[in-house]
């Protein structure tokens, strides 16, 4: 198995064994303790079946070269991500976010709870074809008790800053995940009125049916008990996607655009500038350009928002999917923090949800088509560059195109966004038969 965007993934017991999850720990202890002579880990993981047994053999591959492991047991990924930054430890996490419960997989922090570069990943790469198929760790002693949630806890409360969510009524999806417990403990401590769904995990119902890849599900929910808000978070807890007091998605662009107008008004958006990926929506660009905020993009995936925020010194960051990174107060993208910083705009602007969403941005109709392709074409986009540009003309400043490759699948993604739906069905499926005749 190799790194995709977000650690190792694949099927339980199939793909991603306690074998490999033993051999992962080893290889992982020799590149980041080495790198950074730090001798601690801290692992966490999500409600699994499987995660119980890939913890505990990814723990013992640490043991065998000689790191302590501190075990959070039942733990969201930013609850990790900030243990081994409080900690100054590397960190593990045993989820596979949004997955159904048969797959799972392993992420990995560097010291302080960072995310791991390409170049690193190579390089565990490297050590994990060295140590090869088979080699059996040292014996696991018994684990740390599982740490006390309250320093995380504490640590996200402290974003309001002495402000309160009293009298505001929410429904959070836990997604029968990593945040059953700690989700609604934040909420609540900042003074919220909680009514939680979906937080009573069986190893198996982990994101099924619920969670913010089904947004349905806490929609009904502020329905029938008349909430101000509805928060969804995934599995390891590291997304969130809202509901509006009316049922109505709001999406991660949104989310961001709404935190981004509140910290500016705060002066706590540093250099007036936002992050976002090639697959945010251009409504989000247009309406961050007429509240005077840039906009600095990356490719997708959360880690290259983190790379970018990095470099240029920003304070937020995020995807349309609702991993939302708040800079100065994580390493990492947080749907607790994000629910919080949400509702805490909400709260002090004196509207509903679904005003604020409206000011904050208007969403052009998205279209997304997938080619399926014989092989995988990472330079799709020069290739169809004249029927591409001959698109973006057709559309003007009013539409956007964006084509690349599926970077784990035989796909070509073809996205257009346009005035209406029915332009940018068209333009997408105009682009989408190209793709397949020259790729299919």
């Amino acid at each position: 198995m190799k790194f995709g965007t977000d650690g190792v993934r694949g099927a339980a017991g199939i793909e991603l064994t306690t074998e490999f999850a033993a051999r992962l720990g080893r290889a992982a202890a020799r590149v980041l303790g080495t790198e950074s002579s730090v001798a601690t880990v801290v692992i966490g993981g999500d409600t699994r079946e499987s995660t119980p047994s890939l913890d505990h053999a990814l723990s013992a591959g640490f043991r065998a070269e000689g790191i302590s492991v501190v075990s959070l047991g039942v733990a969201p990924t930013p609850m990790v991500a900030f243990e081994a930054q409080r900690r100054g430890a590397l960190g593990a996490v045993v989820s596979a976010s949004h997955n159904p419960f048969y797959d799972n997989g392993i992420k990995l922090f560097a010291a302080g709870g960072l995310k791991l570069t390409d170049d690193v990943e190579q390089r565990i790469e490297t050590e994990l074809e060295r140590i090869g198929p088979g080699a059996d760790p040292a014996p696991s002693t018994v684990a740390a008790p599982a740490a006390d949630h309250s320093a995380y806890v504490d640590h996200v409360v402290r974003y309001l800053e002495g402000r309160r969510l009293d009298g505001l009524r929410v429904v959070l999806d836990a997604a029968n995940g990593a945040a059953s417990v700690v989700g609604p403990d934040v909420l609540r401590a900042a003074g919220a009125e909680v009514i939680v769904i979906s937080a009573d995990p069986t190893g198996r119902n982990i994101n099924d049916g619920c969670g913010a890849t089904v947004p349905a599900n806490v929609a009904a929910a502020v329905l029938e008990h008349g909430a101000d808000v509805g928060v969804a978070l995934d599995g390891d807890a590291d997304r969130l996607i809202a509901v509006d007091h009316r049922g109505s998605v709001v999406d991660g662009d949104h989310i961001i655009a709404i935190v981004a107008s509140d910290l500016l008004s705060k002066r706590e958006l540093r250099h007036d500038t936002v992050v976002v990926t090639v697959m945010t929506n251009l409504g989000f660009r247009i309406a961050m350009r007429q509240a005077g905020i840039d906009v600095v993009e990356t490719a997708v995936g959360d880690r290259y928002v983190l790379e970018a925020l990095a470099a240029g010194g920003y304070s937020l960051g995020g995807e349309q999917s609702g991993h939302v990174i708040f800079a100065d107060h994580a390493t990492t993208g947080d749907g607790v923090l994000s629910a919080l910083a949400l509702l805490d705009a909400v709260n002090r602007s004196g509207k509903q949800l679904s005003e604020l969403a409206a000011l904050a941005m208007t969403s052009l109709p998205q279209v997304l088509v997938n080619v399926r392709v014989a092989r995988r074409a990472p330079d799709v986009a020069e290739r169809l560059a004249a029927d591409i540009a001959r698109v973006e003309t057709s559309l003007g400043d009013a539409g956007r195109v964006l084509v690349r490759a599926s970077g784990t699948e035989p796909l070509v993604r073809v996205m257009v966004e346009a005035p209406t739906h029915d332009a940018a069905q068209a333009a997408a499926d105009d682009l989408a038969a190209v793709a397949h005749q020259h790729f299919g």
